[in-house]
């Protein structure tokens, strides 16, 4: 949410939304910086009016990273995973997966949300303070994702550079 861009659009972020969830997430972009409580209000409407639709919780879990509220961010980022597991018909627990258990390449819909938010959840855990996890994460990303299609070597690039601070 530091940017302004359509987050209701780009297949990453969870793919296209309309209507009422549609107007409800540019009004939480469009609040972000000068009204925090409204964008979160409209946050809340847009998972109301569509439970399932997986940019909702993108933009949750990036409206909470970004105002540093690390347990809400990683809440959301472990709904997100579990909703795009669902719609994607494959394991919701990450440690289970294989590289059979979706068509992880070309990643698409659910399947490319699911890759994208598991970065994303490997940077909240490195952010929290539990390397371990994060490593974990950025390993089965490695073993399902080996194009590595959602750019996670940024996310060993910050471990490395941790360790290298050490």
């Amino acid at each position: 949410m530091d940017e302004r861009d359509d987050l209701t659009a780009r297949p990453a972020y969870g793919g296209a939304v309309h209507g009422r969830v549609r107007e409800s997430l540019e009004r939480a972009v469009a609040n972000y910086y000068d009204d925090r409580e409204a964008a979160s209000h409209w946050l809340e409407q847009a998972a109301a009016a569509d439970p399932n639709a997986l940019a909702v919780y993108f933009a949750r879990y990036k409206f909470h990273f970004y105002r540093k509220q690390l347990a809400q961010a990683e809440t959301a980022a472990r709904e997100g995973l579990a909703a795009a597991a669902a719609q994607g018909s494959f394991p919701a627990d990450w440690r289970s997966l294989t590289a059979q258990s979706a068509v992880w390449s070309p990643a698409v819909g659910p399947e490319r949300f699911y890759l994208f938010s598991l970065k994303a959840l490997a940077f909240i855990r490195l952010r929290r303070g539990d390397p371990e996890e994060s490593l974990a994460l950025l390993a089965k990303l490695a073993e399902i994702d080996p194009a590595d299609q959602v750019g996670a070597e940024v996310i060993r690039a910050l471990h490395q550079g941790a360790a290298d601070a050490a």
